[in-house]
């Protein structure tokens, strides 16, 4: 495959997945919703919308709510986009955007699949935007920097006390937190031996021998996962826009569209971090019957990060908001010497295996 080749596949491959991956950040909300009318015993979205099921001489309604996106992308796009006098319009603009921007970035080197045949190139083993990309975890890592520039130029443009400080917080937040988000990461490139996200699928699949990376580094997997919700701004670590504190933090001067590009932040990353997390501990795409049917894994891939997103949801749903100074603690205090110590105790127990002194499980 020549380079013209690759890249035209590579657009091609990219603009399906993104629109994939943006249906599935509209239903998303809804999925979000209507949980969490679920937990708190409540109505959801239940009338934009339904598939009618006659039965016992009157109408059920099934999938209540179906059309809800599509009502919420309507009324955004109708809604004024006012722009106070006073902010920095043009970096007002590019705000928005550069906090989108990394969740779909990330998709490009996430494996989806096995080999599938006709769309997989013959010279890789997995299915993906930019598959055999061996510093992947480097792009991710880069790429997910990214999105706290977007936040914090939101704040310090608006022109606003509350949007600044709002901004100010999502700097030490984010900050703190990927640090130990990238020792976290660690453990599951030296068990595989490689950053390429595919060889880490590879490594945990169990027609290889493997196993899951979540049962072979619990805690890795514990602070990944808290790592990135406090990296989604999700609760209990919304403190960036407490409207109780900072009237909706570095977002206030937002409306229309330009609000919805922060809204459709949140879900996209939702969905490309819980992708990451399936990768890096749940095994990715492996599963049953997948060597023999390449295309199960993306049903496994859909499975796995629907799974995790309800989780999300049911954090949110459960665990009231931290104050500021309990969600640095955590993030300082406890999540970074722990992930110190299990990054050293990871290379420990490698080196030992390498030596033949213990047996790893799974090779």
């Amino acid at each position: 495959m020549t380079a013209l080749e690759s890249a035209l596949r590579g657009l091609a491959v990219g603009g399906i997945m993104s629109f994939v991956v943006i249906t599935a950040f509209a239903y998303t909300t809804l999925l979000e919703r209507k949980l969490l009318a679920r937990f708190q015993v409540r109505v959801g979205p239940a009338r934009a919308g339904y598939i009618p099921i006659p039965f016992r001489g009157r109408t059920r309604k099934l999938l209540g709510g179906i059309m809800q996106p599509a009502a919420d992308v309507v009324k955004i796009f109708t809604k004024e986009d006012f722009q106070p006098a006073t902010v920095d319009k043009y970096i007002f603009t590019l705000a928005p955007i550069l906090t989108a921007l990394p969740a779909f970035l990330i998709l490009a080197v996430i494996p989806w699949a096995g080999k599938v045949p006709v769309i997989t190139p013959e010279s890789h083993d997995y299915f993906a935007i930019a598959p055999g990309i061996n510093v992947a975890i480097l792009f991710i890592l880069a790429v997910t920097s990214v999105g706290v520039y977007g936040i914090v130029l939101a704040g310090w443009a608006s022109n606003n006390k509350y949007a600044i400080l709002g901004g100010i917080r999502a700097s030490a937040q984010m900050i703190s937190y990927e640090l130990a988000m990238g020792l976290s990461i660690l453990p599951p490139v030296i068990l595989a031996g490689s950053m390429d996200l595919g060889v880490i699928v590879a490594n945990q699949s169990m027609a290889n021998g493997g196993i899951w990376y979540v049962f072979l580094q619990p805690v890795a997997a514990l602070i990944f996962y808290i790592a990135i919700m406090a990296e989604l701004q999700r609760a209990p670590f919304d403190l960036l826009e407490a409207e109780q504190e900072l009237s909706a933090g570095y977002s206030v001067e937002y409306s229309g569209m330009r609000f919805g590009m922060f809204f459709m932040a949140e879900y996209m990353k939702m969905i490309s971090l819980s992708a990451i997390f399936t990768v890096l501990f749940l095994g990715g795409y492996s599963g049953p019957f997948v060597e023999q049917v390449p295309a199960l894994g993306f049903l496994y891939m859909g499975l796995k990060i629907f799974l995790s997103l309800c989780l999300m949801i049911w954090i949110r749903a459960t665990l009231p908001r931290l104050r500021y100074d309990q969600l640095m603690a955590l993030g300082w205090k406890v999540m970074l010497p722990l992930a110190v110590l299990n990054f050293v105790f990871t290379i420990v127990t490698v080196v030992l295996a390498a030596e033949g002194i213990i047996n790893l499980p799974g090779g």
